[in-house]
């Protein structure tokens, strides 16, 4: 079984804060594999499904983001889980808009959520840092963090929920350097190689006879020694 974290804060106040990315990913998630619909537990909304031959119970603490190890150890230990059989999907300010990386373990980068998750549950659990990209500024991460998402992000913020929907099963199924590739290739795909036009044959020179290209003539046979041929008379 796995557990399928989304961090974020509760209520529509933001829901379209960049702080909530991981909120939108399990959504988007949910919605495309069919998950049951959410219900309260564990100091969460969850949803129930499949993925890669397990279930997964889908996860969105709403303990808001400092305190969202509660929800997830709860529900650790009442499945008995490990660590490593959690996945959390959350915002990075390090990574460029629609970039992603994936590790097992590691530290919190100064992520509240993060730091809340490794206090209840340990740090080997997988993380899955959703790039916001930064403001420029370590005064201004705050307010760019609790704000919503520009219209101008749309393109790329919905190419990424997409691709991390469609391809987590890969993750789900232990394999994470693929997750990245086939999200990376989703997000910015290979331009197609154009193939060169096939070059044009000119028009061929027309069949000369094998006799015309010797220049003989075809009826006659041709002279012994070099003598010019006869014809007797008489």
């Amino acid at each position: 079984m796995l557990l399928l974290v989304g961090l974020g804060n509760p209520g529509p106040r933001y829901a379209q804060n960049r702080h909530n990315i991981g909120f939108m990913a399990v959504d988007e998630i949910v919605r495309r594999y069919g998950f049951s619909p959410w219900r309260n537990r564990f100091q969460a909304e969850t949803a129930e499904g499949r993925m890669a031959g397990d279930k997964v119970l889908a996860m969105k603490p709403q303990t808001y983001m400092n305190e969202s190890g509660r929800a997830v150890g709860e529900a650790l230990r009442f499945f008995k889980l490990e660590p490593e059989d959690v996945i959390v999907l959350y915002d990075e300010i390090d990574l460029a808009p629609g970039k992603l990386r994936v590790k097992c373990g590691g530290g919190s980068g100064g992520h509240n959520g993060i730091r809340s998750l490794e206090s209840h549950i340990g740090k080997e659990f997988w993380r899955v840092r959703l790039g916001v990209g930064h403001p420029g500024d370590k005064e201004r991460v705050h307010g760019h963090v609790l704000s919503d998402f520009a219209k101008a992000d749309q393109p790329w913020l919905e190419k990424l929920l997409d691709a991390v929907a469609a391809e987590l099963p890969t993750l789900a199924g232990g394999d994470a350097p693929h997750f990245m590739t086939k999200v990376a290739e989703a997000i910015n795909p290979r331009p197609i190689k154009k193939e060169r036009p096939a070059k044009k044959e000119g028009p061929k020179p027309p069949r000369r006879d094998a006799a015309e290209t010797q220049g003989k003539n075809p009826d006659k046979s041709p002279a012994k020694g070099g003598e010019t041929p006869s014809t007797e008379t008489g």
